[in-house]
């Protein structure tokens, strides 16, 4: 097992909310003690990390891999390699694949595609309901021993409240974790933008901000009458805020999550009709990312993830509304949360508080973290080194990136699990 000593590094401690120079050790795949100061004499390998960002690995929820059925759009074995380019040493993955996983097998295949083919971490979520369709749920105990760490219809919001509700109950038995996608389903159907002076202008069919606020707050009223354990996937408007802020405030068993386009987009990104910019849900005004950047800051909104979703140039060369929703983020995601940091909006702790350590936390892992004992999973990185976006240099078999040709400022310079250096930026 590998034996390291990282010296001259600017850790980036998301527990205690530091960001100070100090050193690493790393032994048998474990951190086993840190320091500010010059580093101890051992015999392990010396690291000098020449005063760049040393942090926890990435762990990202929602991650899509389109095996089995779209292996042509991303593969384990691209993702992988995505993964690990951009610092993600955990990948949580969607079932939202054809078919879906929502049986025991399904998933113990995608977790031996997964084993065999990629470098980093990944877990599995499984559908909430069989054929994420809404009528009858999934075998939440069985799946569970499968290894499913949540559950989960992805965009498919259950419609039918006795169905949810049930769901909700049977996975508190069971002590599983509930990922849903708020949105009223009736309002959003259709929506390709957020409504508004800019949707009507540019003649595009749009979803009051309200729909996202609705679907939250029947969610919260079945926790209620529940009492699981529940997910946001993604918060993107003010108007929702209020309701969660209730919800954490009444005990309930919730958090919630924001993707990283949410954060660093807004609707007039899609000027030009650029399908690149089509996302589920659809960009929102500069008011709500500006609102649900404070959120994060502030702790409100736990966790920020890529939504990594992987579509073919045949899906996204159509008109804006009929093209397919999404865009791959795995290695674009440290770099444009880095555009937070260098605009004063959130330090480094609490982005990484945001994508590392709340994510573990949620879903019961050891890693994102920095202190004595947890895995060495980490990530070296240079905030400072500037960069045009090229999307045919990303290693996702799609390059569907809505930061294609912008200006960039920060690079992985290599990349760790459990000690091994996966990646390094040559």
């Amino acid at each position: 097992m590998t034996n390291l000593i990282f010296t001259n590094a600017r850790l980036i401690d998301p527990e205690a909310g530091t960001d100070a120079l100090g050193w690493l050790h790393v032994a048998e795949g474990c951190i086993v003690a840190s320091g500010d100061g010059s580093a101890p004499q051992t015999d392990a390998q010396v690291i000098d990390c020449n005063g760049q960002c040393l942090a926890p690995g990435i762990v990202d929820i929602g991650v899509k891999v389109c095996e089995p059925g779209e292996r042509h759009k991303e593969s384990y074995k691209s993702a992988g390699l995505a993964a690990a380019a951009g610092g993600v040493t955990t990948m949580v993955t969607r079932p939202d694949t054809l078919p879906a996983i929502d049986t025991p097998e399904t998933l113990e295949f995608v977790t031996r595609r997964a084993q065999a083919d990629t470098p980093v971490n990944v877990l599995t979520m499984a559908a909430l309901t069989k054929g994420r369709d809404g009528r009858e749920m999934t075998e939440i105990g069985f799946l569970m021993d499968a290894g499913a760490v949540a559950f989960t219809d992805c965009d498919h919001v259950v419609t039918d409240t006795k169905v949810f509700s049930r769901a909700l109950t049977y996975a508190r038995a069971c002590g599983a974790l509930v990922i849903a996608h708020p949105q009223d389903p009736g309002l959003s159907h259709g929506a390709a933008a957020t409504s508004g002076k800019f949707a009507a202008l540019r003649g595009l069919p749009a979803v009051s901000p309200m729909a996202e606020r609705m679907g939250l707050d029947r969610d919260i009223a079945l926790l209620e009458m529940t009492g699981a354990a529940y997910h946001a996937d993604q918060i993107t408007t003010a108007r929702a805020l209020p309701a969660l802020e209730r919800a954490k405030r009444n005990g309930l068993d919730i958090t919630a999550g924001t993707s990283i386009h949410h954060l660093t987009l807004n609707e007039l990104d899609v000027a030009d009709y650029r399908t690149f910019f089509k996302v589920k849900p659809p960009l929102r005004s500069e008011d709500d990312r500006q609102a649900v950047i404070e959120a994060v800051r502030s702790g409100l909104i736990d966790t920020i993830s890529s939504m990594h979703t992987p579509q073919d140039e045949e899906s996204k060369r159509l008109p804006f509304e009929e093209a397919a929703s999404g865009a791959v983020a795995l290695e674009t995601l440290l770099p444009a949360a880095l555009r937070l940091y260098h605009a004063d909006q959130l330090d480094l702790p609490t982005l990484f508080r945001a994508m590392t350590l709340n994510p573990a936390k949620r879903l019961g892992l050891d890693c994102g973290r920095l202190s004595e004992g947890a895995p060495a999973d980490l990530v070296l990185f240079d905030p400072n080194v500037p960069f045009v976006l090229d999307r045919f240099t990303l290693k996702s078999k799609s390059q569907n990136t809505p930061f294609d040709g912008q200006r960039m400022q920060g690079k992985v310079t290599a990349t760790y699990v459990a000690g091994k250096e996966i990646f390094r930026r040559p």
